[in-house]
């Protein structure tokens, strides 16, 4: 229907005609506090909030940017773009939310991961303790011990990222020495597995891992396992011991 040339902006943005709201989107007269009001009513169509993220003048307006970023119905093609110009720490804020779709969350970690070689240290250490999983998991590889460690203790770290993490070429000396002493991961069964094929694990945690499995499952890990041939070597022995005591009894 076309819109009466008396109405105001603010008054068709009251109207339930898509076409209406679709113009109104579109007009370079529409604020900020219209778009926004807009963006919270449930019965907005997609193209609409596709309108609002692409109308020049409401891109100059953080608020905008970020709800219609995070908003459930808006296209990938848009909300994903509009993420870009947002702070790392929107970002976190927008990837936590429940409502938002998997995939959007995806890329968002994606943005913030290819920015944590720009931001400071103590960005850094925020984000191990408050982002994703995923954003927490490219933390394990910082330079910075206090970092790891917050990411090991990052409520959202799961056990494949860690393994992830671990099996990477990149996984310091540091990491594996705090994976080994955590109350929480040193104790799950394919983590100590995992650590049993990694060249930095101590002899003292490799000598306790080990005696947890199957002579015969230790075997075959430490087949396969970077550890130092002088560790490997001597959990061999003990491995032996083992099977002859199992004989005996």
């Amino acid at each position: 229907m076309p819109s009466d040339p008396h109405s105001s902006l603010a008054d068709r943005a009251q109207s339930r005609d898509p076409e209406e709201l679709l113009a109104v989107a579109s007009d370079l007269d529409l604020t900020e506090d219209m778009a926004l009001a807009l963006l919270t009513r449930r019965d907005l169509p997609g193209p609409v909030i596709e309108a609002i993220g692409k109308n020049p003048a409401l891109l100059k307006h953080r608020k905008v940017i970020l709800v219609v970023a995070s908003h459930t119905r808006a296209p990938r093609h848009v909300s994903l773009p509009l993420t870009r110009h947002l702070y790392t720490f929107e970002l976190v804020k927008i990837a936590l939310l429940p409502a938002v779709p998997a995939d959007v969350k995806v890329g968002i970690d994606e943005i913030i991961i290819s920015r944590l070689a720009q931001i400071s240290e103590g960005e850094r250490l925020t984000l191990a303790k408050r982002a994703s999983g995923r954003v927490a998991g490219a933390l394990l590889l910082d330079a910075q011990e206090r970092i790891v460690a917050a990411a090991l203790n990052n409520p959202r770290m799961t056990e494949d990222v860690l393994l992830r993490a671990l099996a990477q070429r990149k996984a310091s000396e540091r990491l594996v020495r705090l994976v080994c002493r955590h109350r929480q991961w040193s104790l799950r069964r394919d983590i100590r597995l995992s650590l049993l094929r990694n060249e930095h694990t101590p002899l003292a945690e490799a000598i306790v891992f080990a005696g947890e499995f199957p002579v015969q499952l230790v075997r075959e890990v430490l087949s396969q396992s970077k550890l130092q041939p002088a560790i490997k070597k001597y959990l061999l022995v003990l491995l032996e011991a083992r099977a002859a005591e199992k004989k005996e009894s």
